[in-house]
């Protein structure tokens, strides 16, 4: 099986692409990314593109399965253009691999689809309508539908969605924290046991899961022969007590509303990258039930979500990063 992966030198495809070229049943993998890594696994090549720009079924030539991961989370003060790469070159990714005969298509999507949660674990019927006036989530959201239909019109094409919860890998640490906090952050108020304190909205649970456990998840699905969606989470939930263990801080409670006008303040001032509306999308997320994904394809992830959390961490704090482009610190 030939496998080409989008996004391949990212957080995720760092990890997936030599899982995949590890596998038995790979026998070749398709890194595609606008910039080449330093170095590839055994039985990978590259394939220079951008999922903005036409061009993609070169690169898709005789591949089996797509790996689709390529995702833009900035600029968020210019959501047309992630609009753009994300929305418009996700389409025209799916549709270049029906043109291009892959029979089988791993979409990784995101607990960021998913309307807002009950306050408990969801399976996979969960709406997936996410908050609209958030740019992440309205195009995750408008992706699961588009499939949708691509699946009506392509039944002979095997689709599998993956939606997994937060992910994290030390390596992505540096690139993380420009997404998310912007250069401002003092690397050491993050490292655990660094600050007395953290103040924490009221309504913050997430789930994390490493990198190298969706990594195994994808392989299993690119494998496999199942269909549909599937969460990806660890069973652990990280509330407000969570992060304060995870910090080995004390944790002060704060209403979201001030964490959310704090978040915008600062976000119109260009302090920070991410938006009022992304932490509005956080705070309401629901968290996953991954039963089907163990079911069906065996999948279990190695890592508890706090221990995640804190590689995580102490990755920023340290200034940790990767090789890739995308992740290599002090860009």
């Amino acid at each position: 099986m030939r496998v080409a992966v989008t996004g391949a030198t990212g957080n995720l495809g760092s990890r997936i692409v030599p899982a995949l070229a590890a596998g038995p049943v790979v026998t070749g993998v398709v890194a595609i990314a606008r910039r080449p890594p330093p170095q590839l696994p055994p039985r990978t090549t590259f394939a220079a593109a951008d999922i903005a720009q036409a061009g993609l079924e070169p690169a898709l030539a005789g591949c089996d399965a797509l790996v689709h991961l390529a995702w833009a989370f900035q600029p968020t003060h210019n959501p047309l253009r992630t609009w753009e790469v994300n929305v418009r070159g996700g389409i025209a990714t799916f549709e270049a691999a029906a043109r291009a005969g892959v029979r089988t298509l791993v979409h990784v999507s995101s607990v960021g689809a998913y309307s807002p949660g009950p306050g408990q674990h969801v399976d996979e019927s969960w709406p997936t309508h996410a908050r609209p006036t958030a740019a992440y989530g309205r195009e995750k959201s408008y992706l699961e539908r588009y499939l949708d239909a691509f699946e009506l019109r392509h039944p002979d094409l095997r689709v599998v969605r993956l939606r997994p919860c937060f992910v994290f890998q030390r390596p992505a640490a540096s690139e993380q924290a420009r997404i998310f906090a912007g250069p401002l952050l003092p690397r050491l108020l993050v490292r655990p046991g660094r600050l007395p304190a953290v103040t924490v909205p009221r309504s913050l649970r997430l789930q994390a899961v490493h990198a190298d456990d969706v990594a195994d998840v994808v392989r299993r699905a690119v494998a496999g022969d199942a269909r549909g969606a599937f969460n990806v989470a660890t069973d652990d939930v990280v509330d407000a007590d969570g992060l304060g263990e995870v910090l080995r801080a004390r944790t002060v409670i704060v209403p979201d509303t001030a964490a959310v006008l704090a978040t915008a303040a600062a976000w119109r001032l260009r302090l920070i990258p991410s938006d009022d509306q992304l932490l509005r999308l956080l705070l309401g997320l629901p968290t996953l039930d991954s039963g089907r994904a163990r079911r069906e394809l065996g999948w279990e992830p190695t890592r508890s979500g706090h221990a995640v959390l804190r590689e995580a961490l102490t990755g920023m704090s340290e200034g940790a990063g990767g090789t890739t482009a995308p992740l290599r610190p002090g860009r």
